[in-house]
C-alpha cells in the first residue's frame, strides 16, 4: 500500500512541476510534529520550506516551535510559541531579492469536535511580530479545518481522508484585511503515528492571489 501511495506522490509532483514551469503556481512543503508530555502537555514543532517555483526560488523558511496544554483531555489545547521566519522578497518583477527575517511570538487556542464523520478543528491565534528596523506588528487569524474520512468511518490505520480549511488573517492596524487561505487536498494515514498529505491552496490578498502545491507530513510521538 505504501509503495502505491509513494507512486501516486511522485506522479503528481512531477506533474505539478511541469505546471509550476509556466505558471506562478508555488509549492509548499511542510513537516508538523507534536510530542505528547506528561498530564496534558505537548511540544508542537514545525518546518516549513515555501517556494515561488516548484522547488529552488525560496520564498520562505519558517521554523516554530510552542508548548501546549490541554484544557480537557486530548482536547482544547492552548500553546504558547515562538517562530523565526527567513523571508526572500522580490523587490521588482523577479529580478532582485531582498532578505527579510521576522521572530514571532505566538497565543493560541484549538478546539476539536466531529459531526458524524466530519472531523472538525478550530483555531485561534495571535501573532506579534517583530521585524529589523520595523516596530511591532499584531495579527489575529482564524482556521477553519475539516477532514472527512474515504475508506473507515474514521481516520485510523490505513484510511484515506479528505481536508478542506480556510484560514482568515486580520492585521491589527489600518488595512485589517491581511490574506486568506482556501485548501483542499487528499492524505492518507498508514499508522496510528503518521500522515501524508497532498494538496492545492489559493491565498488571497488585497488586490492579487497566488496558487501554491501544499506537500505534508504530520508526526506525532
Amino acid at each position: 500500500m505504501m509503495k502505491k501511495v509513494a507512486s501516486v506522490l511522485l506522479i503528481c509532483l512531477i506533474s505539478f512541476s511541469g505546471i509550476s514551469q509556466s505558471s506562478d503556481l508555488g509549492n509548499w512543503m511542510m513537516y508538523f510534529g507534536n510530542k505528547n508530555l506528561k498530564n496534558g502537555w505537548n511540544w508542537h514543532h514545525e518546518v516549513q520550506y515555501r517556494n515561488y517555483n516548484f522547488i529552488g526560488d525560496l520564498e520562505q523558511l519558517l521554523l516554530r516551535t510552542g508548548i501546549g496544554y490541554n484544557l480537557t483531555e486530548n482536547n482544547n489545547n492552548l500553546l504558547l510559541g515562538y517562530g523565526f521566519i527567513n523571508g526572500q522578497v522580490y523587490s521588482n518583477a523577479h529580478v532582485d531579492k531582498v532578505e527579510i527575517n521576522e521572530h514571532r511570538i505566538y497565543q493560541q487556542f484549538i478546539n476539536r469536535h466531529a459531526i458524524g464523520r466530519v472531523n472538525l478543528q478550530h483555531r485561534f491565534r495571535l501573532e506579534e511580530r517583530f521585524f529589523e528596523d520595523q516596530d511591532l506588528q499584531l495579527r489575529l487569524r482564524y482556521f477553519l479545518g475539516l477532514t472527512i474520512p474515504i475508506n473507515n468511518t474514521s481516520i485510523v490505520e490505513k484510511t484515506f481522508y479528505g481536508s478542506i480549511y480556510n484560514e482568515l488573517f486580520l492585521n491589527g492596524e489600518k488595512d485589517y484585511f491581511d490574506r486568506n487561505r482556501l485548501y483542499a487536498g487528499v492524505g492518507y494515514k498508514p499508522n496510528s503515528k503518521i500522515k501524508f498529505e497532498l494538496g492545492y491552496m489559493n491565498q488571497f490578498f488585497q488586490s492579487s492571489g497566488r496558487d501554491q502545491i501544499n506537500i505534508m507530513m504530520f508526526l506525532n510521538f
